[in-house]
């Protein structure tokens, strides 16, 4: 039974679909069968692995409660499948409002797959709407990305606290999988100082792999390829290998 693993931030541009791309190849990589599911309605986890052309996508699932199994696409790369996302997701909020169990589309539907994959990660949008509560809902664990810059811990403690609220009345299970910081500039001491502040904020949560700065990062999804196939020699490359066999190592103990 695949463990289900949702990576969100409700703060935006703190390396959330980057890391979705990157941890799940890396665990791929390694072995382990893995399917991502583009949760987030700019489905730039599904254009970061190359894939342009598919006929259904996470809407159909959550809107139409379309077969998951239906929508997965086998990508590229080595153990690594996708559900898709599409622009249409944006509108997915207003169909869920008028379902039953409205919270539980997504869980019921990752139940079906489950046993089909070692892990299953969910890129979230950031926000905090009924297709995030899906997710929320839907996953055994939160993974959070948190930038090393400033406000890094702004909206954290907004997620932290919704995620409490969804272990007390809809998913008593959940809990979080670990922080990871990302875009450190190892040059400055802002960045040193946030690596600090947050390993006390969150103590024995945080991953020792922490995710520099990196341009090559940047350039791989508009190649449609995660790091470690579009520069497996960068050190953003070295250092999602090294989340992943860290994730691994505290999952398999």
């Amino acid at each position: 039974m695949a463990k289900v693993i949702a990576i969100a931030n409700q703060k935006g541009g703190v390396g959330k679909t980057t890391t979705a791309i990157n941890l799940s190849a890396a665990i791929g990589e390694l072995g382990k069968k893995v399917l991502l599911v583009d949760v987030d309605p700019q489905a730039n986890a599904t254009s970061g692995l190359g894939v342009q052309e598919y006929e259904k996508s996470t809407y159909d699932v959550l809107a139409n409660e379309e077969s998951i199994g239906d929508v997965i696409i086998k990508t590229d790369f080595k153990n690594l499948w996708i559900c898709p996302s599409s622009e249409e997701l944006a509108g997915a909020e207003i169909e869920l409002v008028s379902m039953d169990n409205r919270e539980f589309v997504l869980k019921n539907a990752l139940d079906s797959v489950r046993g089909d994959y070692d892990y299953i990660f969910l890129d979230c949008p950031p926000s905090l709407g009924l297709v995030t509560l899906n997710c929320l809902t839907a996953t055994d664990t939160v993974l959070i990305p948190i930038q090393c810059e400033y406000y890094a811990l702004e909206g954290v403690g907004l997620l932290t606290n919704n995620i409490k609220r969804i272990k007390k009345s809809l998913n008593p299970d959940i809990d979080i999988e670990g922080i990871l910081l990302t875009m450190l500039d190892a040059r400055t001491n802002l960045g040193i100082q946030v690596v600090e502040e947050v390993k006390r904020h969150f103590e024995g949560k945080v991953y020792a792999s922490i995710i520099p700065r990196n341009v090559r990062l940047s350039e791989a999804p508009s190649y449609g390829q995660p790091i470690n196939i579009y520069d497996p020699t960068s050190k953003g490359a070295e250092m999602y290998m090294a989340l992943g066999e860290e994730f691994l190592m505290l999952n398999e103990e």
